[in-house]
């Protein structure tokens, strides 16, 4: 229910999810089952409470979860989930990456009815569909307070945790640590672990105290982002090529490279060296920060 308030609209979702199904390897078949799939998993995430406070209209946060699907055969699906969010930047009408993550082939696997009413139960028992997007929400939700304040995503990574675990036991992919290095398992995992505390940490100073404070005082904002790219560095020097690391340079590489583009010298070095320790193999991308 929509209330008014003196600061506007109000609403207690959180998410601005669009939600799409993509279908483009299976011919020949009812698209309507795609489609119905779709507005249900559109009205399921956005209408879904994944935290407990309220938020204004255009406090959302704006994502984009993309099913693609590459096998279908009765109730049963296949294929992979691609996930992107957004944050805005105080000041400016800028919305940095968060995240950015595709999944493998075939790591998404449910059954589906056409018609069927897809609710989120925290609580209770949810198929494989439900269940991937409500990780995939509860991920979003805890980047977003990670940007906020130290580790304060970690609630909503925990809930993430929690799902996987009650995946354990189903016969569908994605879920399980021996599947994949890169997958639900270890993404909620991986969140959790103390050794990923510093990247965690990253994220509330690059955002927070980093771009933040970009329209108004460019160079201490810059200053602290430069800074808090040392956290990503302790962390790969302890966990080389790590998944979070990666992911963390897939949403933040280019960003990183334009915000240094005019800064001095001898911060343009100290953010080069910090990339190309971190990234080696695309050192092109990041070679205009060299002086």
């Amino acid at each position: 229910m929509l209330l008014w308030t003196a600061l506007g609209w109000v609403v207690g979702q959180e998410l601005n999810c669009r939600v799409q199904v993509m279908h483009r390897q299976i011919q020949g078949t009812n698209v309507q089952v795609f489609e119905a799939m779709q507005n249900s998993l559109t009205e399921m995430i956005n209408q879904t409470h994944w935290t407990t406070n309220v938020y204004t209209f255009d406090e959302r946060i704006e994502c984009s979860i993309v099913l693609n699907i590459s096998e279908y055969s009765g109730d049963e699906f296949k294929g992979y989930v691609q996930v992107q969010s957004q944050r805005p930047v105080f000041g400016s009408s800028y919305n940095t990456v968060m995240l950015n993550f595709k999944e493998r082939g075939g790591e998404l696997h449910f059954r589906y009815n056409e018609g069927e009413q897809l609710i989120y139960s925290p609580n209770g028992s949810n198929g494989a569909l439900v269940s991937t997007v409500a990780f995939y929400a509860n991920i979003i939700v805890g980047l977003d307070y990670d940007s906020f304040g130290n580790e304060a995503g970690t609630p909503f990574f925990q809930k993430a945790q929690k799902i996987v675990s009650d995946m354990q036991s189903t016969p569908f992919s994605g879920w399980k640590s021996y599947e994949s290095l890169r997958n639900r398992y270890w993404l909620a995992e991986d969140f959790m672990n103390p050794t990923y505390g510093p990247l965690r940490r990253c994220s509330y100073r690059y955002h927070r105290l980093g771009f933040d404070l970009l329209s108004s005082r460019m160079d201490q904002g810059r200053a602290e982002i430069a800074e808090s790219l040392k956290l990503i560095q302790k962390v790969n020097r302890n966990k080389p090529n790590s998944f979070l690391v990666q992911l963390w340079l897939i949403a933040k590489g280019e960003e990183i490279v334009n915000l240094f583009a005019e800064a001095q010298t001898t911060e343009k070095n100290q953010v080069y060296s910090i990339l190309l320790e971190l990234d080696p193999a695309n050192q092109e991308k990041y070679s205009s920060l060299k002086q």
